[in-house]
């Protein structure tokens, strides 16, 4: 039975590792180029799988009738993900993003979202991905076009599901413009820039009042990079430490798709019954050990999680006043 619905991105990865950035009108070779299978909501659903197991995380997004399809399709049901929620249009060819990476793992991404765009409100009453979303526990929406998301949280709502939203580049839009899905959400999960392009403030907590005047049942959870992140409700704010990844005796090789490990990990732990800080934990572990694999999807297995549980520092706990 399904667990969790992922609904978004599903891109193919063009990775090009160089040693330094160029400047604008400089040309920098190539060390080396990968071409892997990505898209935020895609590599959320596969990081999911990996710890739910097979049948547990569906995929709701939209890839063109071309190659690249075929290829993603395949990829994705052998990670265990189900795919009966992947719209095929004949409108725009598959999403691709084309990527930089210098050596210290920073990146930069420019992204063709293609098919990605075609994922439409009334795709939603499609059968097959209406009862993904009735069926699902945890519904996790990651970057599909802004009136779809609104869909989505309507019919999870009205079911009684746990909504989680990355907004990701949605941010930008603003408090006013996403109020709509803000009013519903039960987790809202933002990175540092993220957080200052929706709401105007840089401090998480004064972020979070200002989202309390929207909805004041909503949880926010920021993610902090190499720092960790920061968890803020009504009632509590969790810090949880950066991993030392060097005291592991790893290091950073490539940082994209280190927050969408961190996502799926923290929607496959809620859906295994932890609490938010236990799974806070966990998801800051995964980010951290997705940093040291090339791939875009490195995220850890169960298996690979646990080896490192142990060295994993708590969150520290603070009643708001």
């Amino acid at each position: 039975m399904v667990k969790i619905c992922v609904a978004g991105a599903i891109n193919w990865d063009i990775n090009l590792f160089v040693e330094r950035f160029p400047q604008i009108g400089e040309e920098v070779p190539v060390v080396k180029i990968t071409r892997v299978p990505g898209g935020k909501a895609a590599n959320v659903a596969v990081a999911a799988a990996r710890i739910l197991g097979p049948g547990e995380t569906a995929l709701i997004g939209c890839l063109g009738r071309d190659a690249i399809a075929e290829q993603q399709m395949r990829i994705l049901e052998d990670e265990g993900v189900v795919v009966s929620g992947i719209k095929v249009t004949e409108d725009a060819e598959s999403g691709q993003a084309y990527i930089i990476i210098d050596k210290a793992g920073r990146n930069v991404i420019n992204t063709l979202f293609g098919a990605n765009l075609k994922l439409l409100p009334e795709d939603l009453q499609n059968k097959p991905i209406f009862d993904l979303l009735r069926e699902s526990s945890i519904v996790t929406l990651v970057d599909p076009p802004v009136e779809t998301i609104q869909a989505a949280v309507h019919i999870a709502k009205k079911h009684q599901k746990t909504v989680v939203w990355d907004a990701g580049v949605r941010s930008v839009l603003g408090l006013r413009k996403l109020r709509k899905v803000l009013e519903s959400l039960d987790y809202l999960v933002l990175n540092q820039v993220e957080v200052k392009n929706l709401t105007g403030e840089s401090d998480p907590q004064l972020a979070w009042e200002r989202l309390s005047t929207i909805n004041e049942r909503l949880k926010l959870i920021v993610k902090l990079g190499e720092k960790g992140c920061t968890f803020i409700d009504r009632d509590r704010i969790i810090d949880v430490q950066g991993v030392n990844l060097k005291e592991l005796g790893l290091h950073v090789v490539n940082t994209v798709g280190c927050g969408d490990a961190f996502l799926g990990v923290f929607v496959a732990s809620k859906a295994q019954g932890l609490n938010d800080e236990e799974s806070l934990e966990r998801a800051n572990l995964a980010g951290a050990l997705k940093a040291t694999k090339p791939a875009t999807r490195g995220s850890p297995t169960m298996d690979e999680l646990e080896k490192y549980l142990k060295s994993k520092k708590p969150g520290r706990v603070m009643k708001r006043t």
